[in-house]
């Protein structure tokens, strides 16, 4: 089996009834690569003290299988709240998100504050049964206490975090393992005005520029999948090189990073690790389809992760909204798993109320997604079959149990009760066309 997760066969009757497949194809797409389950050993088997005795819902994330999205949480340096980002990641997970990243950089300790950060990803792992994921070289970072010392960090630095990540029951970890010289050399050519905007990709191009060697997530490869294999830990493979906006979507920068990518699919698979691949990015609504399609032939269709995209720049308060364009696009061209966008992206740090909105937009996308998915297709119109009857019959009680946020349905509904005796909405009232239709 190339999945490094280890099922029982009554796990994986439950997680095929979930998507609607059988078994066997549930099975056949694990052993190929193309689906993953995350799920750390040690939160399956019960040894991760901060699990809080809740068993996890797995998530099955690929080909054929429902579009899935992620909420991303955690502190910064200038907005600290512990309390806030596990409210947070709760709130994510209560309206919608199939998976949870804590990417907490900031601590209120003098020392760099490993202990905070700790205590942060170990609260939001006992507090939340869905699986969670991080990017540990961010805690290998904020260790050296200062971004002028991430270039003074090592090797063991780097993969002492994944361990420990991977030692607390972290699922799934994003490691961008295809920032290498190679790639990093095309981005010098590329004549990008964004150069690098992922995080996790800057520290470590910064690392390669200082110390003049090749990325050790890159160049150590097999030790980090000797660990992923020891914790059943699933990797995510992160787009260090992603695209920062619209004008830099589609350069030579991304693909050969992408490029580079595949082939550590096929590493992680050979060595019998899950792995799935991360994306862009800004990409405008004409290039999505080549973008989607390109990385997952280059990845040997390992499922696929986005952070939107986000189909223009121009929309700050709004780049859920832009967001959640640029995911059902992606996701009806076979993207995968959607990362949920807030509207104060490129702004600040989210709010409790943003991880909402977020939220209840980005499960909008993939259900449509969804609705012109193989595989998914017939199970995702059940509900919108389900929702026009409802209307027909003018069913309330029904349309808002169908409704994504039921709880936004039920109140404008109330806000605005209809005068009349008819059981319309107020829009028509009296004159509701299905009244009358029913009445003829």
């Amino acid at each position: 089996m190339s999945s490094a997760v280890k099922l029982e066969a009554k796990e994986l009757l439950s997680v095929a009834a979930a998507e609607g497949v059988s078994v066997e194809k549930l099975r056949r797409l694990l052993d190929a690569g193309r689906v993953v389950i995350p799920r750390n050993a040690k939160r399956a088997d019960g040894t991760c003290a901060r699990n809080g005795n809740r068993e996890i819902v797995l998530k099955a994330i690929g080909e054929g299988m429902s579009t899935k999205v992620n909420a991303n949480v955690g502190t910064s340096k200038d907005y600290i709240n512990y309390e806030e980002e596990v409210e947070k990641a709760k709130i994510a997970v209560r309206y919608g998100a199939d998976t949870v990243m804590d990417l907490s950089t900031g601590s209120s300790s003098s020392d760099g504050g490993s202990g905070d950060l700790d205590e942060t990803r170990r609260r939001i792992l006992s507090e939340v049964n869905v699986p969670i994921g991080t990017v540990p070289i961010y805690q290998a970072a904020m260790e050296k206490a200062g971004l002028r010392a991430i270039v003074e960090m090592d090797s063991d630095d780097m993969f002492n975090a994944v361990r420990r990540h991977a030692e607390d029951g972290i699922d799934f970890i994003t490691v961008h393992a295809g920032v290498n010289q190679n790639s990093l050399e095309r981005l010098k050519r590329s004549g990008r005005i964004l150069e690098i905007v992922s995080r996790g990709g800057a520290f470590l191009a910064a690392w390669m520029m200082h110390n003049e060697r090749e990325n050790p997530f890159y160049a150590e490869y097999e030790y980090l999948l000797e660990i992923a294999r020891e914790y059943e830990v699933t990797l995510s493979l992160g787009d260090g090189l992603r695209p920062g906006c619209i004008a830099d979507a589609s350069d030579r920068a991304k693909f050969m990073e992408a490029i580079t990518l595949g082939e550590l699919v096929m590493q992680a698979r050979e060595a019998g690790v899950s792995v799935l691949v991360e994306g862009p990015g800004h990409v405008p609504l004409d290039e999505i389809e080549a973008s989607v399609k390109v990385l997952k032939h280059l990845t040997d269709f390992a499922p696929l992760y986005l952070l939107g995209p986000l189909v223009t720049d121009i929309a700050p308060g709004y780049d859920h909204l832009v967001s959640s364009i640029g995911g059902a696009v992606a996701g009806m061209y076979g993207a995968d798993f959607l990362c949920m966008v807030s509207p104060s992206e490129h702004l600040a740090l989210p709010s409790v109320s943003d991880i909402k909105e977020g939220m209840i937009v980005t499960k909008i996308a993939a259900h449509a997604a969804d609705l012109v998915k193989e595989g998914q297709r017939e199970k995702a119109r059940r509900l919108d079959d389900e929702m026009a009857y409802a209307r027909k019959r003018l069913d309330w009680t029904r349309q808002f149990e169908l409704a994504i946020n039921h709880e936004e349905a039920r109140r404008i509904r109330a806000s605005r009760p209809p005068l009349s005796d008819s059981d319309a909405c107020s829009v028509c009232g009296d004159l509701c066309v299905l009244l009358k239709w029913e009445e003829s």
